[in-house]
């Protein structure tokens, strides 16, 4: 009887090693559908958002163009570059981000390449560059020190690479994770993430060259990035300049419904 089972539980064990190398070469191909989640828009399509705006085509050196929307307000305290999660494109995060456009700052908010109607190959070294070429861009147009670098989720990798990078007067980050592979391990941990991932998006190499000042809101129940993420990513930082600050009961997607996020907003842009 014991040597009849011994082949049912080969086949059990040749079953869950091969379902093992397919979710592995699944994470490992696929990756880029996992993390970037765009929708794509038509290049004609007109944009409509409640808040005076400019929108902006910018070329990249490889030829990728990056559509861009500017919010414009006749004397602005200054000027916020956004940088948005992985999901959607322009006409969700521009109603996003006209939260802070009614705050008198006027806000430039991208869509990386193959959200909207961005285009060209995309990898983790243009999109450094295309986030550095925004804010350059702004630059030409606005003090440095009037510069808040502001990046939710996705986007707060090429907020602390900008960050890293230049002088603006202050970066936030909205849910940030230390890097995609901490993130990927904390959810899969039974796979060899450092192996699978193409994307690195090491923020908490970027977050220690960071020295202007620097405010991380994260909620306590975040279900995408950990909350552990987040508070390992600040304890990378310098902390001379930098502020943790805990949304209790904060998920994802709705700390701007929480009066300690208003509160320290308001605070960071008056």
């Amino acid at each position: 009887m014991a040597q009849k089972g011994k082949p049912k539980v080969k086949i059990v064990v040749i079953g869950l090693i091969g379902l093992y190398a397919i979710i592995c070469g699944s994470l490992y191909f696929f990756q880029e559908n996992i993390i970037f989640r765009p929708t794509v828009l038509s290049q004609n399509h007109i944009y409509k958002f409640s808040h005076p705006f400019q929108e902006i085509f910018l070329k990249a050196e490889d030829g990728g163009i990056i559509n861009a929307v500017l919010f414009k307000n006749d004397n602005p305290k200054g000027v916020i570059l956004y940088f948005h999660g992985n999901v959607g494109d322009l006409n969700r995060w521009g109603k996003i981000t006209e939260y802070f456009a009614n705050k008198n700052y006027d806000v430039l908010v991208m869509d990386y390449r193959t959200y909207g109607k961005s285009s060209g190959d995309l990898n983790e070294a243009v999109l450094y560059s295309d986030a550095q070429m925004c804010y350059d861009y702004l630059k030409k147009n606005y003090n440095e020190n009037s510069i808040t670098v502001y990046g939710r989720s996705l986007g707060s990798a090429f907020a602390t690479y900008v960050s890293s990078k230049n002088k603006p007067k202050q970066t936030i980050l909205e849910a940030p994770f230390y890097s995609l592979e901490d993130v990927t391990q904390r959810r899969l941990f039974m796979f060899p993430a450092k192996y699978l991932l193409k994307f690195r998006f090491p923020n908490f190499e970027h977050i220690q060259n960071i020295n202007n000042p620097l405010y991380i809101f994260h909620g306590t129940d975040d279900a995408v990035v950990p909350f552990e993420s987040g508070k390992k990513l600040f304890n990378a930082s310098s902390k001379i300049n930098s502020e943790f600050l805990l949304i209790p009961h904060g998920s994802h997607n709705n700390l701007n419904e929480y009066d300690s996020y208003k509160n320290q907003i308001n605070e960071l842009l008056k």
